[in-house]
């Protein structure tokens, strides 16, 4: 039986939050280096970055500036904790730090071209949906050469939540007895299609930003799986749908 599948790309389908990982690491050693000696932690540091970049995202959706403007306001914040002048030579090494994630080559994971010429090889229809921004979403998808499996079937939204997939659900051809959405996001992917009466795979990672964790309130009006792996979702969706009948 014919199913919609919408895949989420960063975590999902491409590595991306590593990237991230270490691009911090990078700053929280720089911020170590002017504040540690008066006193200041890495844990603290890394601890109010979090915190402003969480804020950020609830405010903004996923704009890229946002994250080389969380450096920024961390360094100001111990600035001003620890009386240590501003220093603009500083403030923009930290701001191109931060947009350097954005440079990172799009790297697949494991099994994503099995996973995906599975699917397609049997009837699915795949679509992506990924949040963002158009341009840079849109480079790794190139780089990856991802069009061969979503055609013109990608969204890319800065604002990823209940609303924005309810509103690509809701115009588009969806059947919700038979459309999935596979992500690693609880936040953005699984309780947004648990919501719209979805099917959901939530595939877990090893390391997950804080930002997507959150507790699953909602019901499944239909499957909901965990996965470790993109070779499993196939077989995971035609053990459902070809199930025996109760």
């Amino acid at each position: 039986m014919k199913q919609t599948i919408l895949f989420d790309l960063d975590d999902t389908l491409i590595h991306c939050n590593k990237y991230f990982y270490q691009v911090i690491d990078r700053f929280v050693e720089a911020m170590m280096l002017w504040f540690g000696p008066d006193g200041v932690t890495e844990e603290a540091i890394r601890e109010k970055q979090t915190e402003i970049d969480i804020a950020g995202i609830d405010v903004l959706g996923f704009k890229s500036d946002h994250f080389p403007q969380s450096f920024l306001e961390t360094y100001r914040f111990f600035t001003d904790l620890t009386g240590r002048r501003h220093d603009t030579s500083e403030e923009n090494w930290l701001w191109k730090l931060g947009q350097s994630v954005y440079d990172q080559e799009a790297e697949p994971y494991p099994h994503m071209q099995e996973t995906l010429d599975a699917l397609a090889s049997s009837g699915h229809e795949l679509h992506l949906y990924t949040g963002g921004e158009l341009l840079i979403q849109n480079r790794k998808i190139e780089r990856l050469q991802l069009q061969r499996y979503f055609d013109n079937r990608i969204y890319v939204r800065r604002h990823k939540n209940n609303e924005a997939l309810e509103q690509i659900i809701s115009s588009g051809p969806f059947d919700r007895d038979h459309t999935w959405m596979i992500g690693n996001s609880i936040r953005t992917d699984v309780v947004p299609a648990l919501t719209a009466g979805l099917h959901a795979i939530h595939m877990k990672t090893a390391i997950e930003w804080l930002y997507n964790v959150i507790e699953i309130q909602v019901q499944p009006r239909g499957a909901f799986f965990t996965l470790n792996h993109l070779i499993e979702v196939p077989d995971t969706i035609h053990g459902y749908v070809h199930r025996p009948s109760e």
